[in-house]
């Protein structure tokens, strides 16, 4: 069975990404299974160019095919921030929960019509050092003006998502996964994975 390497050394990431490739007839694995506990630098302007430079550096290191996602949370009040920047927010040594303090700190005077923000997510899948497929999808919603519930990682718990009347942190993960950024690159990834085992001879599999 060919492998198939989610590259992300988040715990959260990596755990609904493998969620995301269930079903698949790949062996998928993380990094830390092949031995990959350190990540390239992210040097990208663009969620497209981070995804892709992140596949390109774990396919390399571990001679899979490897499949690369680069996300966050883009604020409309904030000038889209802090896009990419997300996992970053504030700077070193905050956690999650930090963060979302950070970012609602930033938004407390900020009326809800005007909390509107969107989670964006880059998937690229490469091979042999070509890209074999690669999109970016996103999900409208706003910024929460406290944290809800206690599920999912990241901004989560403060990313109220209107079609459900809840945020992200309160969705179960099946729930996330059909409205979700991720969830919708990964549908996409999935379509193309199937098309390539109906054809041997493609590049990768």
């Amino acid at each position: 069975m060919k492998k198939l390497l989610l590259a992300s050394q988040n715990p959260g990431k990596l755990t609904e990404m493998r969620q995301l490739a269930r079903g698949l007839s790949l062996h998928v694995l993380g990094p830390r299974d092949l031995g990959v506990a350190d990540a390239p630098e992210e040097t990208g302007t663009t969620f497209l160019e981070n995804a892709t430079l992140k596949a390109h550096y774990y396919a390399q290191r571990s001679g899979c095919l490897t499949v690369a996602d680069d996300s966050g949370l883009a604020v409309d009040a904030l000038d889209g921030q802090p896009g990419l920047y997300s996992a970053r927010f504030g700077g070193p040594g905050l956690d999650d929960a930090a963060r979302c303090r950070l970012l609602l700190e930033r938004l407390a005077d900020v009326p809800a019509p005007e909390r509107g923000a969107r989670f964006i997510s880059a998937v690229v899948l490469v091979a042999d050092g070509e890209v074999l497929f690669q999109t970016q999808q996103a999900v409208e919603g706003r910024v929460a003006e406290a944290p809800r519930g206690d599920n999912g990682f990241g901004y989560d718990p403060v990313f109220f998502f209107p079609p459900y009347g809840r945020a992200f942190g309160e969705l179960s993960p099946e729930e996330k996964a059909r409205v979700s950024h991720r969830g919708k690159a990964f549908v996409r990834l999935r379509r193309f994975l199937e098309r390539l085992e109906e054809d041997p001879v493609q590049r990768g599999l």
